[in-house]
């Protein structure tokens, strides 16, 4: 996920998001302040998941390219 001014990075989202949980956990919000709590908590869960899928796709790839054998390299020692 390429970050720019508008996203936040993936621990600035998932401290916002523990932060709107825990505000909302509280309670003593009105109705309109709770759904736009919410609201901003589902935008932070999904910039969390975009930035989690993007890892994922990383590291299958990185064990992938480690599970290829290379060109250069046989499966015979040489001695």
């Amino acid at each position: 996920m390429a970050q720019d001014k508008q996203t936040p990075s993936y621990e600035q989202a998932r401290e916002e998001l523990t932060e709107v949980v825990r505000r909302l956990e509280t309670g003593g919000l009105t109705l309109e302040q709770s759904i736009e709590l919410w609201e901003r908590g589902e935008k932070l869960a999904a910039v969390c998941e975009e930035w989690l899928q993007g890892a994922r796709a990383k590291l299958a790839a990185a064990l992938a390219q480690r599970e290829t054998p290379h060109p250069n390299t046989s499966d015979e020692a040489p001695f």
